[in-house]
């Protein structure tokens, strides 16, 4: 009776199973049907009622207890016929735990020739990692050490014997308990055939079946995101960009229920794996952390044909999103207040994103973990979200939706949202509205700049914009341009992060945020501001309060000032496409060279990292401390003496104008060319120990 309903509710489950096997395939052409070949070399899809009916003349027992002794007489050949049928076949037997598993080798050999014994099942299965050595607290412990000291060993400059010696004890220990019987993972297992029953379902149904939840929890959720685009207003086209900007970095893709139960199932009743691959194929594209990999990664150069990225979160979206939010806020605010200075309008720029309410965590995936339990780490990883998203939407929609939609998000109010999304020209533009080029002929700093705008190929409807982007803040308030230039330096600044920032996503599709923070810091700074505005000569045109109308020396960030204001300048007049233009010819040629300097990886860290290397083990690190020796100079124009020192030992001094350029000059006197400069610095810090003054 017990095993009459086990069959009925089986054969209902597989029943089930089938009905939507079918359907799937049908509406997504995934999963393969069940087929069988023709003659002709064809296939043909069976039915449902062959489909049953081969499932219950399939539900037999495996030995049958009343032709157990026929079998154990069985020639050898007709034995090793019938094996071969049962092997990779899915058996069960509903009073053991698992119930079911796969079939690998069936063997009848009877060790007592007076006892007749069932024949035996052999499995070959994979323990969880949990209950393996993998998960044994003291090999966990023992193999860190091991990989801690390998590092060591292999960045110091003099290994001694007795460390070599160490390592090899605590690889030997590692192998010693990888070898125990209970701690490995592949385990052999042989039961009895006794109560089990065919099922004639093979490995591969098991693994399909298996796809059955993930499946469904995609229908689901893409189902809850449809939700999410009503809210929001847009509706989006590639709906995998959508679920990319709500996938926290947490996040891992399981099997609708229990991790262990998935991987039990997987390897009691899945396709049998003698090799299970390289684990480091399923974090190739995730690993952040380590300095080789920093290098690894920051050592590629940008794809001119640019694919897909296989980083699968939303931390790049994140990336690009941040710099699209900055940019809608700084060009609004900047209209909507023009009489505010840089300070004002960075003050609300921080503020106003803040105001921006949209509860993601109902559409957000992320593990439930220690990670985000703190309300706070929940409202940051929903803050990182909604920059993941205005990201998509500038990536498929273009800026003028993410626009749209930023302003819808920002304001509930009708009228508040169309003072937001309508804001007024430029002063100067309302001054003369279809352009001020008439005014050439009356001023001689409008005729010199006429130069400026042949060197550069671009004519500017409004020229006083230029001037404007070219008056130092020293100048005094004048009717030509209105002011100077501190405003449009806070305006160029945004409108530069949004263009390298979206440079960069594209053409490094395999770079984290981190990464691309890096490149954006050696691309976007006032040191290769200022070359660029050197090189076009920038100074020649700056309009200062210099009455003898000498060429001035200007500073590097006097220049770089100078660039982002003229960049300003030059979408105000035109757009965001002629920034993305200069930035292509004066910028981005450029990355080649920073990368293959390593120019993201400053004075600064590369001492750090070499002063890592020498650490000892089992003790805290020591890392290079900067002293500031001297300040001298007034409050406007200081240089500061700063020195570092490692281990006690005072290894470099310099001088500069701020304390950030002070200490990066002792770490640039030690920086050393070669394949490997920290090898280098630490020879000579170990052999010599030099004192550079």
């Amino acid at each position: 009776m017990c095993n009459t309903i086990y069959t009925c509710i089986y054969l209902t489950h597989i029943l089930i199973y089938i009905s939507l096997h079918l359907y799937i395939t049908y509406m997504y052409t995934q999963i393969p049907s069940i087929v069988y070949f023709v003659y002709y070399g064809g296939k043909e899809v069976l039915s449902m009622h062959q489909v049953l009916l081969y499932l219950l003349r399939s539900s037999t027992a495996l030995v049958p207890e009343e032709e157990i002794a026929n079998m154990l007489q069985w020639e050898e050949l007709e034995w090793q016929k019938y094996a071969e049928e049962c092997k990779g076949m899915i058996v069960t037997n509903p009073g053991m735990k698992p119930s079911s598993v796969r079939i690998d080798q069936l063997d009848r050999e009877q060790f007592n020739s007076s006892v007749i014994t069932f024949p035996i099942i052999v499995h070959f299965g994979i323990r969880p990692a949990q209950l393996s050595y993998a998960g044994d607290p003291q090999y966990q412990k023992l193999w860190k050490s091991y990989v801690k000291l390998r590092h060591l060993l292999a960045n110091s400059p003099k290994v001694k014997q007795i460390e070599k010696q160490k390592l090899t004890q605590r690889e030997e220990a590692l192998q010693k308990i990888r070898q125990k019987n209970t701690m490995r993972r592949e385990v052999t297992v042989e039961l009895s055939s006794q109560g089990f029953w065919k099922s004639g379902i093979r490995s591969d149904v098991c693994q399909h079946a298996m796809m059955l939840p993930v499946l469904t929890h995609h229908i689901r959720y893409h189902q809850c995101l449809m939700h999410l685009d009503k809210l929001i207003g847009y509706m989006f086209k590639e709906r995998c960009l959508l679920q990319l900007a709500m996938t926290h970095p947490s996040h891992h893709l399981n099997f609708g229920m229990n991790p262990d139960h998935a991987r039990n199932s997987l390897s009691n009743c899945g396709i049998r794996q003698p090799k299970y691959g390289d684990r480091k194929v399923h974090h190739m594209y995730m690993r952040k952390k380590g300095i080789n990999t920093l290098i690894n990664i920051m050592s590629r150069l940008g794809q001119d044909d640019p694919s897909p990225s296989r980083i699968n979160h939303n931390e790049r979206l994140e990336f690009l999103g941040d710099a699209v939010v900055e940019f809608l806020t700084s060009v609004h605010l900047y209209y909507l207040f023009p009489n505010l200075e840089e300070g004002g309008l960075a003050t609300y720029r921080t503020a106003i994103v803040h105001l921006c309410k949209l509860e993601l965590d109902r559409f957000m995936l992320y593990a439930h973990g220690p990670d985000l339990c703190r309300e706070s780490d929940l409202r940051h990883a929903m803050a990182n979200c909604f920059e993941a998203l205005i990201g998509a939407v500038y990536l498929e929609g273009g800026l003028e939706e993410a626009k749209q939609l930023f302003g819808r998000l920002l304001f509930n109010s009708e009228e508040l949202r169309d003072v937001w999304l309508n804001y007024p020209p430029h002063p100067l533009q309302v001054q003369e509205p279809l352009t001020d080029r008439q005014l050439i002929e009356s001023s001689p700093v409008l005729q010199k700049l006429t130069n400026f705008e042949d060197a550069i190929g671009v004519l500017f409807t409004h020229a006083r914009l230029l001037a404007r982007a070219f008056t130092l803040r020293t100048v005094g308030f004048n009717h030509l341009t209105l002011g100077h230039n501190q405003r449009m330096e806070f305006l160029g600044d945004s409108i530069m992060q949004l263009v390298a920032t979206e440079y960069l996503f594209i053409h490094f599709p395999d770079h984290h945020e981190g990464h691309l923070t890096l490149l954006r810091s050696s691309l976007v700074n006032n040191r290769t501001q200022a070359k660029v505005a050197e090189e076009l000569g920038m100074q020649e045109y700056a309009i200062t309060n210099d009455k003898t109308k000498r060429p001035v020396a200007l500073r590097t960030k006097t220049l770089a000032d100078l660039l982002e204001s003229f960049i300003a300048a030059l979408y105000i007049d035109k757009d965001l496409e002629f920034v993305h233009t200069f930035m292509n010819v004066c910028f981005f040629p450029r990355l080649k060279e920073f990368i293959l300097n390593q120019d993201w990886n400053d004075p600064k860290s590369q001492l750090q990292q070499c002063c890592l290397t020498l650490r000892t083990e089992g003790k805290e690190p020591d890392i290079p401390l900067y002293k500031t020796l001297q300040t001298v100079g007034p409050s406007h124009a200081r240089t500061y003496t700063v020195a570092v020192y490692f281990k006690g030992e005072r290894i470099g001094c310099g001088k500069g104008p701020s304390r950030y350029h002070s200490r990066r000059v002792p770490a640039a006197c030690l920086r050393l060319t070669g394949n490997k400069p920290e090898t280098v610095f630490r020879e000579r810090w170990l052999d010599i120990k030099p004192r550079l003054v």
